[in-house]
């Protein structure tokens, strides 16, 4: 029996796709950004997590393993609503490309119940991976992050060839897909960044469009309740005319662009 590892799952989100979604966070990423935001998804197992509560603090394990029936079951609940808005799953992490097997099985799932599947990825998967997928999904959400070699390894830790290859291979397919760009104060919000990725953006033939993603401190707690130091700690959120400057930036050069998903 196929199974696989997920840290939690978000009923009626509405950032993660059109219409009312369910989001499933798959555990385990072969990135280390330094602006995670969901830093006790990158290891693929269980970690312990400090909560607490009236008795004080207390323990909890964030990582369930589970198999395809029991996750498909749990979509399933929803489809009213994925059927009434348009909706759908969108299967998140982490980054669900580190589990192949149970991805497509789960997809595979979800297409014979004609549930509308996303996957929001970084795209750091080999390319066998992605062309067993991307079949079986009708909305690809592809972050793109930096655009410079050394700065992309500098502040995720690994290189973007393979991130840039696939987004070529999701462009030339017939699955579609929208462009994700974190805004990240100083690190991916450059004048120079900005402008590789709008000159990359430019020569793309199957884009629906761009989502702007500005960084926020909610994995602050994160970090705290693992353990762990802040690597953004100090760094203050994008302001809002500054988001705006640059939606205005990609609107002008014809795409459809939205703030937040």
């Amino acid at each position: 029996m196929t199974q696989g590892t997920i840290f939690k799952i978000k009923r009626y989100a509405l950032h993660d796709g059109p219409g009312i979604r369910t989001t499933v966070f798959f555990k385990g990423c072969p990135l280390s950004c330094r602006w995670c935001h969901n830093p006790e998804g990158i290891d693929p197992r269980p970690v312990s997590m400090t909560k607490n509560n009236p008795e004080g603090q207390a323990h909890e394990t964030v990582g369930e393993v589970i198999d395809v029936a029991g996750l498909v079951a749990g979509i399933e609940k929803d489809q009213l609503f994925y059927d009434e808005s348009g909706g759908g799953v969108t299967f998140s992490g982490g980054e669900p490309l580190v589990q192949p097997r149970f991805l497509e099985a789960v997809l595979d799932a979800c297409n014979r119940l004609d549930i509308h599947a996303a996957l929001d990825t970084s795209g750091f998967a080999p390319a066998v991976v992605l062309d067993r997928v991307l079949p079986r999904l009708q909305l690809v959400l592809f972050d793109l992050k930096i655009m410079d070699a050394h700065l992309h390894r500098k502040y995720t830790g690994v290189s973007n060839e393979s991130i840039l290859e696939n987004l070529t291979r999701i462009d030339g397919g017939s699955t579609p897909w929208r462009l994700r760009i974190p805004l990240i104060p100083g690190m991916t919000d450059t004048e120079t960044n900005l402008e590789q990725i709008a000159r990359f953006a430019a020569g793309l033939q199957s884009i629906q469009g761009i989502d702007l993603l500005p960084f926020h401190r909610i994995a602050s707690g994160k970090y705290r309740r693992l353990g762990l130091p802040d690597p953004m700690a100090g760094i203050q959120p994008p302001s809002p005319d500054h988001v705006a400057a640059i939606k205005d930036r990609f609107e002008s050069t014809g795409f459809d662009v939205s703030i937040g998903g």
